[in-house]
C-alpha cells in the first residue's frame, strides 16, 4: 500500500505516514492480499476521500466507522456507494433527512462525490475491510491514522463543521478543539437509531447556516 494522496494531505500527514503504526498497517494489508482475501474498497480508492477533498478545501467533516463490506459498494468515502448501487439503510435515511431538512428529492445515485468535491471530507475511521466481514480491519492501525487526520485538521484549521452521528463518531470529539471548530451531534442514521433523534436534526441546513455566517460558500447538498 503506497498512499498516493493529494499533496496538501501528504504534507500535513507526513508524521502519520512515517509512524511505526502505519508501517505495521501496511504489512497487515500486504499479508491480507497475499493470503487471497478480497479487500474493499479497491486499492486505488482507499484514500479517495483525501483526493476529492484537498486539505486546503475542507469545510465539513462527516465521520463514519467502516467501509461497506459488500461487492461494488465502498469506494473510499464514508456512507457513499458507487453509482448504480442500492442504497444501504443508513444512506437512505441520510437522504430522507436531506429531503426533510432542505426539500430535495431522494437522489438517483448513492455516490456522495459531489459533496466531497465541495469540501465535505467523508472520513471512515477504518479505511479498509475484508469482503463480507464487517469490522474485520478494526484494531489494525487505521484508527491511529485516522485519529491523526482528525487531530491534524483540528490543529491546523479553524471553523470546520464536524458532523458526528452516533456514539462512535461522538467519541472522536476529544480530538477536536471545540473552541475553534463547530460540532453537530445526533444519533446515527442507522435504522436502529434514526428515529431517536437523527430524523429532524437538520444537520445540512445547520451546517450551511454556519458556513454562511463565516463567509464561506454553503454546500449544495442536492444530488442528481
Amino acid at each position: 500500500m503506497d498512499p498516493k494522496i493529494e499533496a496538501g494531505w501528504k504534507f500535513a500527514l507526513k508524521d502519520a505516514f512515517t509512524a511505526d503504526s502505519f508501517s505495521e498497517l501496511r504489512s497487515f494489508l500486504v499479508k491480507e492480499k497475499k493470503s487471497g482475501e478480497v479487500i474493499f474498497p479497491p486499492g486505488p480508492q482507499i484514500f479517495a476521500a483525501f483526493e476529492h477533498t484537498p486539505f486546503d478545501r475542507i469545510k465539513v467533516v462527516i465521520l463514519g466507522q467502516d467501509p461497506y463490506h459488500g461487492p461494488g459498494q465502498a469506494h473510499g468515502l464514508s456512507f457513499s456507494v458507487t453509482p448504480g448501487t442500492a442504497f444501504p439503510p443508513s444512506l437512505l435515511n441520510i437522504f430522507k433527512e436531506v429531503r426533510s431538512d432542505l426539500g430535495y428529492p431522494i437522489p438517483s445515485t448513492g455516490s456522495l462525490i459531489p459533496w466531497a468535491d465541495q469540501g465535505v471530507l467523508l472520513l471512515n475511521a477504518t479505511l479498509t475491510v475484508r469482503a463480507g466481514q464487517a469490522g474485520s480491519h478494526q484494531g489494525k492501525g487505521w484508527e491511529t491514522f485516522t485519529d491523526s487526520v482528525i487531530r491534524t485538521i483540528s490543529e491546523k484549521k479553524s471553523g470546520i463543521v464536524f458532523i458526528l452521528w452516533g456514539k462512535f463518531a461522538q467519541a472522536k470529539e476529544v480530538l477536536i478543539d471545540t473552541t475553534k471548530h463547530y460540532i453537530l451531534k445526533s444519533p446515527h442514521p442507522s435504522p436502529f437509531s434514526a428515529d431517536r433523534g437523527f430524523f429532524g436534526s437538520k444537520p445540512f441546513s445547520r451546517t450551511n447556516e454556519i458556513l454562511i455566517r463565516d463567509g464561506k460558500t454553503p454546500i449544495n447538498w442536492q444530488l442528481p
